[in-house]
């Protein structure tokens, strides 16, 4: 009897200690392992999917993308040190702190990280690398560009002469009698007779008489009247062409000519004629044009894109298309402050030395202006600049698969297609500079639909489910204001 009771002490005893032995290892594998089973009362997280390049495309199972046809990716949590956040897959502004359903019954979805508009857009690698986008990085360097255009010679304007009378007459003889006829300075060119002239050479004989009389006078003014009388009329020669050595000539001789001659001021080329010999002119009629050809004008058309680039002072290349590739230095002399209506261009004004004659007016040129920018400068490709209306944007690279827009402003472009950055961008920075537009209609979709759907706050209630306004869409493929679009109505309004 008291054997059996000694047993019973010692079964007891063992199966105590294994039971405190069992609950110990499955503590153990529970905390090492976790939970295999949900506790009771506990709901078990849903794993959703959504399209990487259309996030507001949320399914229960994987399959494809209905608008573009990539493969759905299961939805991350949001881990930016917030709290998690949840919202109904059917209207997007109901957004809660935990999971549930939204008024219409549905369960609410895990706010997917780095959805927000500001955080940019994010794609996994596999998409990237099937949408062929490539970055570089913001760097300086010193922008160069060769301006290439066509230039017209003309002549110098300040080396341009008119030859005229200023006296009534009649043309005599000509000495120069041929346009293109080379002139040089000190050359007679004709030779005039006029009544007005004979009478004048008559006066200032009289008057060179009458001075030379009353020289000896005893009364000084009689003689300093004398004086300005022969003054006087010797400017009134000279007022009409008559060079001093003329005039020396007549008083020597004391004879009166019939024709005087008119000598040219400047050398030069003739480059219009509009008298003939023995032909009546008038005071103030042109007679003859002289042009100076040693140094001619280039006007060279600028565009107004390419303005930046062009300076007064440059050095430029003229060559000449009908002479064998011969090239002629010159100098950017003055930029016009005119543009063009017709051509939308700027001339730029071109000095080059003409010794040979080789530069004819009216002749086209070919013109190469090599210009750059003194210091270096941030630039990146052109390829990586999107335009609007607005401005100018470019898509920046954050790193793991994002990407944000950001607003720059651009300047000048150089030939080998990089262009200035002014502000936005910081050197070393990664832009993307290929297949931006897909980012950039992602980028405005995205940024529409956060515009549309702000979250409501808290103590908001969606509009209950239900017909609204009894208005009809001018668009069949529209859904009426009043009305929220289920799960199927938004995949076959994207279709």
């Amino acid at each position: 009897m008291k054997l059996t009771a000694t047993v019973k002490t010692i079964a007891v005893i063992i199966g105590l200690a294994l039971a405190l032995g069992g609950g110990y290892l499955i503590g153990v594998s529970r905390h090492e392992h976790g939970p295999a089973l949900p506790e009771a009362g506990q709901e078990v997280a849903k794993v959703q999917y959504t399209c990487s390049m259309h996030p507001f495309i949320i399914r229960d199972a994987p399959g494809a993308c209905p608008i573009c046809g990539m493969a759905l990716t299961p939805v991350k949590a949001a881990t930016s040190g917030g709290e998690q956040k949840w919202r109904s897959p059917m209207d997007p502004t109901y957004v809660r702190d935990a999971p549930g359903k939204d008024p219409m019954g549905h369960d609410l979805v895990p706010v997917q990280e780095g959805g927000a508009a500001s955080e940019g857009i994010r794609i996994d690698p596999v998409t990237l690398q099937n949408m062929g986008v490539r970055t570089e990085k913001v760097a300086k360097r010193q922008l160069q560009r060769t301006i290439r255009t066509v230039g017209l010679v003309t002549v110098a304007d300040d080396r341009q002469f008119s030859v005229n009378a200023k006296i009534e007459g009649w043309v005599e003889r000509l000495h120069v009698n041929q346009q293109g006829q080379p002139v040089k300075k000190g050359q007679p060119l004709l030779e005039i007779y006029s009544p007005e002239l004979v009478a004048a050479q008559q006066e200032y004989l009289l008057a060179v008489a009458n001075r030379g009389r009353l020289a000896a006078s005893p009364f000084p003014e009689i003689a300093a009247g004398a004086g300005r009388l022969v003054e006087a009329a010797r400017t009134r020669l000279r007022y009409w062409d008559i060079s001093p050595e003329q005039i020396r000539t007549l008083e020597r001789s004391g004879q009166v000519l019939k024709t005087l001659t008119l000598f040219s001021e400047q050398g030069g080329v003739v480059t219009s004629k509009k008298v003939v010999a023995g032909a009546r002119i008038m005071a103030g009629e042109e007679l003859l044009q002289i042009a100076d050809l040693s140094t001619v004008w280039v006007n060279a058309d600028i565009y107004e894109y390419e303005l930046p680039w062009v300076k007064v002072g440059q050095a430029v290349q003229v060559e000449l298309p009908l002479a064998s590739g011969r090239v002629i230095d010159g100098t950017i002399a003055y930029l016009y402050p005119t543009l063009e209506n017709e051509t939308r261009t700027v001339k730029a004004r071109i000095e080059v030395a003409n010794p040979g004659l080789e530069l004819k007016p009216a002749m086209y040129a070919n013109v190469s202006i090599t210009t750059g920018m003194a210091e270096e400068t941030l630039a990146i490709p052109m390829t990586a600049l999107l335009h609007s209306g607005k401005g100018q944007t470019v898509f920046v690279a954050l790193g793991e698969g994002r990407f944000a827009p950001r607003n720059v402003k651009s300047g000048v472009r150089d030939e080998s297609g990089a262009i200035q950055i002014l502000s936005g961008l910081s050197e070393g920075e990664s832009v993307v500079v290929s297949a931006q537009f897909m980012l950039d209609s992602e980028s405005r979709l995205r940024e529409a639909l956060d515009k549309m759907l702000s979250p409501k706050t808290e103590g908001e209630t969606p509009s209950p489910p239900g017909p609204g306004p009894a208005t009809m869409p001018d668009d069949p493929g529209k859904v009426p204001s009043g009305n929220k679009p289920d799960a199927k109505a938004l995949d076959d309004l994207f279709k």
